[in-house]
């Protein structure tokens, strides 16, 4: 089939696209990106900390709208938190050798899918089965 094979959903990908070992150079664009993803984490935490820290100050008795502020607050930093510890997790998976292969299935993960979330821990196929709760 002329490096070539369907996948998933049934489209034919090409073989740079399968999973094949990264390039070194690949790799370290891909380190790169997540080193500035924890970066940009951080300082997304450190904003909404101080944010929440000086509401906190001027508003002893917050209204409503202060009230569903704090809650966006709380819900941007629980996120930010996530994906930080996704994007910390995928740097010690690359130390230690063992970035880009799905946990579930222990398949290679696709270029394409590293290339969108470097920080993925799941095929495209195990991701969806997670998400559709099998």
């Amino acid at each position: 089939m002329n490096d070539q094979i369907i996948d998933d959903h049934g489209t034919r990908t090409p073989a740079e696209d399968r999973g094949l070992p990264l390039s070194a150079v690949e790799l370290a664009a891909l380190r790169a990106d997540l080193h500035e993803q924890r970066l940009f984490r951080q300082e997304q935490l450190r904003q909404l900390s101080a944010a929440a820290a000086a509401t906190t100050r001027a508003d002893a008795l917050p209204d409503r709208r202060a009230t569903a502020q704090i809650e966006v607050r709380v819900q941007l930093a629980a996120s930010a938190r996530m994906v930080l510890a996704d994007v910390e997790d995928a740097l010690t998976r690359m130390d230690r050798g063992r970035y880009g292969t799905c946990h579930l299935c222990h398949e290679p993960l696709t270029r394409e899918r590293l290339l969108i979330v470097p920080q993925a821990r799941h095929c495209t196929r195990c991701q969806q089965d997670r998400e559709a709760g099998r």
